[in-house]
Formats: C-alpha cells, sequence, structure tokens
C-alpha cells in the first residue's frame, strides 16, 4: 500500500463577496482607479485594503462600495484566499484513501466565520487547525469585469485582513512540521507569517518537509516602499529553502525587483530556488527547475488550454477568473502528490504545470474559487477531459 502523504497549508483564507459585470472602463469607474503605484486606488488585477481605498477617496467604504457596485447584493459569497482554494481544490481531485489535506489559518468568530465552516463541512480539507480569534474574519470584494483584456477577465480585489493580523507562528504545531509537503499561501495577507518566513522555511526543510510557496499582491509592502523589490521573510535566503515557488507575471517582477521576466528567472535561479512557475495570464506559462526535487528542467513554457478557452469564447460557461491562480496552485499540488504515491525516482515539473494549467482554466466555468461539490470527485471529473485535451494539444 502507498504511504499516506500529509500536505499541510497555511496563509490566507477569508469569505470572497463576488460582484461580476462591474465594467473598468466605465466612465464613473475611474475616479476609483490608482493614479501611481501603493496609493490605494484601484488597479485591475490587483489587490488594495479597504482601509488604504477609503484614504484614496476620502469617503467611509460603505459609502464608496454602495456607489460602485449600485447597492445590488453579491453574485456570491464563498470561501476565498491563496492557500484555502488551493488546498481544498487539491483534497477535492485526489485520493483520499493515499493523502490528506490539512489547513491551518484564522478566522472571526462571526457570521462569516460561520459561513466558511460550513461550507468546508462540505470539503475533504481537514480544518481542526483553523484557529478562531474573536476579530473580524478576512474578507475580500471581489470586482469582476469579464469584458476587460479583450474578453478575457480581470478582477479587483479589496481586502481586509481582520484576524489574520493575529495568526502567528506560535500556531503551527509539531504536526505541520511533521507533515510531508508545506504550503505557505498568500502570506502577504497574513502578516506574522509572512515576515517570519525564512524561519519557517528554514524550519520546514530542517525537518524534511518539502516546502511550496505560492505569493498574493503584497499591497503592504507595495505602499511602505513602491520602489523596492518586495520582501519574502527577513531576507533573500527564504528563496533557497524553497521547492516550488509559484507566481503570476506582476508578483515575479515584484519580488526580484527586476524589469523583465527573463531577468526574474535568473534571480530565483541565482537565489537557490529549487523550481519556479510563473503563470501570466493568457499568456504562456513560464518554469524552470534546478533538479533538486524535480527533473532539471531549463527555462520552460507551457501554453493555456487551446479546449478550455474554446468553451470560454463560445460562452458555454458562465463564470468569472476568481480564484483561477489558487486553483491552478491546487492541481500543481494534487499532481506532486501523486507522483509521490507513484514513487517517482524524480518528479515532473512540466506534468504537474498540466494539471495546474486545467485547473485553473476550468475555475472559469464557475464563479468564485471554490467549487461545491455535490458528490466527492465531481470536480475531478470535470476537469479530467482537459487533461486527455492538453496533453493532446502539446503534442501536436
Amino acid at each position: 500500500m502507498a504511504k499516506k502523504i500529509i500536505v499541510s497549508g497555511v496563509g490566507c483564507s477569508l469569505i470572497d463577496r463576488l460582484y461580476s459585470n462591474i465594467s473598468f472602463s466605465a466612465d464613473s469607474f475611474h475616479q476609483y482607479l490608482s493614479k501611481e503605484k501603493g496609493d490605494g486606488g484601484l488597479t485591475p488585477g490587483q489587490l488594495v485594503f479597504r482601509e488604504e481605498f477609503e484614504k484614496f477617496k476620502g469617503e467611509s467604504f460603505q459609502f464608496l462600495f454602495k456607489k460602485i457596485t449600485s447597492g445590488r447584493k453579491p453574485d456570491k459569497i464563498n470561501i476565498g484566499g491563496p492557500a484555502i482554494i488551493s488546498m481544498i481544490h487539491a483534497a477535492q481531485i485526489s485520493d483520499s484513501k493515499n493523502c490528506e489535506f490539512h489547513f491551518y489559518g484564522s478566522r472571526g468568530n462571526d457570521d462569516d466565520g460561520e459561513i466558511i465552516k460550513s461550507l468546508l463541512e462540505k470539503t475533504p480539507l481537514f480544518y481542526n487547525n483553523y484557529k478562531i480569534f474573536n476579530a473580524e474574519t478576512p474578507s475580500t470584494i471581489v470586482l469582476s469585469d469579464p469584458s476587460y483584456d479583450n474578453g478575457n477577465g480581470e478582477r479587483i480585489f479589496i481586502n481586509s485582513i481582520g484576524a489574520a493580523w493575529e495568526y502567528s507562528p506560535n500556531e503551527l504545531n509539531d504536526d505541520f512540521f511533521a507533515s510531508d509537503i508545506v504550503v505557505f499561501g498568500g502570506t502577504a495577507l497574513v502578516p506574522q507569517i509572512h515576515d517570519n518566513l525564512t524561519e519557517l522555511l528554514k524550519k520546514a526543510k530542517s525537518k524534511g518537509c518539502i516546502t511550496i510557496v505560492n505569493t498574493v499582491y503584497d499591497f503592504r509592502n507595495e505602499k511602505k516602499n513602491p520602489s523596492l523589490k518586495w520582501p519574502l521573510g527577513n531576507s533573500d535566503e527564504s528563496y533557497e529553502n524553497i521547492d516550488l515557488l509559484i507566481m503570476d507575471y506582476e508578483e515575479a517582477i515584484r519580488l526580484s525587483g527586476k524589469p523583465s521576466l527573463d531577468e526574474a528567472m535568473q534571480f530565483f535561479r541565482r537565489s537557490g530556488t529549487g523550481a519556479v512557475i510563473v503563470t501570466c495570464g493568457t499568456d504562456n506559462v513560464r518554469l524552470f527547475s534546478n533538479g533538486n526535487l524535480f527533473q532539471i528542467l531549463d527555462d520552460f513554457e507551457m501554453p493555456i488550454s487551446s479546449a478550455v478557452s474554446k468553451k470560454l469564447i463560445k460562452g458555454i460557461h458562465t463564470g468569472d477568473t476568481t480564484g483561477c491562480g489558487d486553483n491552478f496552485v491546487g492541481g500543481v499540488i494534487a499532481s506532486l502528490v501523486s507522483q509521490i504515491q507513484n514513487a517517482n525516482a524524480a518528479y515532473d515539473l512540466s506534468e504537474v504545470s498540466i494539471w495546474g494549467i486545467i485547473s485553473g482554466g476550468t475555475t472559469c466555468f464557475y464563479i468564485g474559487g471554490m467549487y461545491e461539490e455535490k458528490y466527492f470527485g465531481e470536480k475531478r471529473e470535470m476537469i479530467e477531459p482537459y487533461y486527455t485535451k492538453y496533453k493532446q494539444q502539446i503534442s501536436e
């Protein structure tokens, strides 16, 4: 029997309130857009803190929010966050007999916290380490414009950190560091974890864990020093203790402090990062591996799924792009777990990327990052055909 693989993830989890069909190009919306980096205004594809947006406009968020949404109710209320969504998706598409996925994070003792709990009960994710604090549950207003970027769609995120301010490294128990894989997801929205990431990664590696880091837009450091590269922990030593780093284009540029993706990839390689995957929206995914965890792979590109794109163009599915990156990470994690279970001598970075690409792409078929399964295995059944189609696509 295959060894049971334990995956533990810590980081950003929150309540998403999703509003679709908000036109970012409308004249009435221009007043909310950022004028310069870190000023607290809204920017498509990026995140801003609620308090900073209020300062930018000089008005209460409740007033601004009502104007932006015309007072309408959200199209969906769902679990969100780069850590918890990736863990939920990985758990949903993996064989639960041979692996367990555990989440470590913070929520408030409020109605939003109860909504998260009720939704988690429908998933195979273990959440007994999801700590309740006497604070507001972290939340994000997600504004979605499906017509943005020539119909590819984009979102704007207005975030409230809430109880995530309280979550510290002391909450990570011995079981976390006894896991086969540890995932640090979107820690820029969990400040104490993010600022101590260098030490946490060192500890995880000293315990023999595989370490995965997936990032999120770091508005806190962008606001603090918009001209400097974003820190990941307290030093660049973090990178040499990361087996796999997953980012989008903007995050790669800001974390490396380099003007181009080519130079950013060189920075991560020189810094000792084991492997890197960078998503670039509808452009090719970029990746490399230095051979430590995955087979050596020089700077390489992989396309997005043409089968997913065709369905979206035809309007067969109506969803949004919220959670695409988070589900991408979940697909990568699930594929790595499968390769470990199959005792592969050297793991295949391009294979895990395929599962990331189809997982991220098919997220556009529904609203929000978390898919509520009617039965266990439903989500894997939904995305598996796209794996076959993608393999055909890249072999032609």
